[in-house]
């Protein structure tokens, strides 16, 4: 169960990536961001006030406000970094490195004692090398030290961001996913009354914001429920698929066309899964 919600995880983050690129070709991606987070927020407390329990929160960090806090503004300075690199760099180079945040939660469910069989631990290299591989890397030219760096505070972002999630989720998915969009919108506040703009959307983009904040807060959700359900290192794996999935609406979508490495990364990438699943 823990897998099927990761991978599911996985279709709506790329889904709701593929439209928040497709969205800030024509505004800013942090004003995209802010008001798709603002609507994830809002879900979030909907939820919360129809089908849960309020939790009360604390500042331990046993519990779910302060980790859900601290994955808010590391996964907000990542995606602001993301965009950013992608601005200044080549996809190419910027994408694969920060496709690998998902070695800092592997890391972190190691050291907790978690150990995955032979097998589950050569599906997780596999499908990581495919992810990898998917994002299409080039190497090409060199590697511009400016768009590199922007990909390391990506990945190091969007990494410290899924540890936190596994953290507060070991309390409350749905309360540590609201409190992530508490920090992050409480930012864009800020930004919004500093800049006096929040993006200058007309009416029928909002729609298409709603869907991206409740698929972006329901893909968070999804992977803190699978941490729950089975090893936290094999969630983060299959979590970590979704640029696959933006590829795939990309290609079919965009007409965008892949490198030969894309297809190898994506055959590796559902071969991981398929190793990890069987055992």
């Amino acid at each position: 169960m823990g897998s099927l919600l990761a991978l599911l995880s996985s279709v709506l983050w790329g889904t709701a990536d593929y439209l928040a690129g497709n969205l800030s070709k024509r505004f800013k991606a942090i004003a995209v961001t802010g008001v798709s987070q603002s609507f994830g927020l809002l879900f979030g407390v909907v939820c919360i006030l129809l089908f849960a329990d309020f939790i009360e929160p604390n500042l331990s960090m046993d519990g779910y406000f302060l980790p859900g806090v601290i994955a808010g503004i590391a996964g907000f300075i990542g995606l602001v970094a993301f965009y950013t690199g992608l601005a200044t760099g080549r996809m190419g180079v910027v994408s694969p490195i920060s496709s690998l945040s998902v070695v800092i939660p592997l890391v972190f469910a190691l050291a907790q004692g978690e150990r995955p069989s032979f097998t589950q631990t050569i599906g997780i290299i596999v499908a990581i090398s495919g992810a990898f591989m998917a994002s299409g890397p080039e190497v090409r030219n060199g590697l511009p030290i400016k768009p590199l760096m922007f990909a390391l505070i990506a990945a190091i972002g969007f990494g410290t961001a899924l540890t936190f999630i596994a953290i507060g989720s070991e309390t409350d998915s749905l309360h540590t996913m609201t409190a992530m969009r508490v920090a992050s919108v409480s930012i864009c506040i800020l930004l919004a009354l500093r800049f006096r703009t929040v993006g200058g959307f007309a009416r029928n983009n909002i729609p298409l914001l709603i869907f991206i904040g409740v698929a972006d807060f329901l893909a968070n959700f999804l992977l803190g429920v699978a941490t729950t359900k089975g090893l936290v290192s094999v969630a983060m794996v299959f979590g970590s698929l979704f640029p696959v999935v933006t590829i795939l609406l990309a290609y079919k979508f965009l007409h965008e066309r892949l490198q030969k490495v894309q297809y190898v990364g994506i055959a590796f990438a559902i071969g991981g899964v398929i190793l990890i699943a069987a055992f």
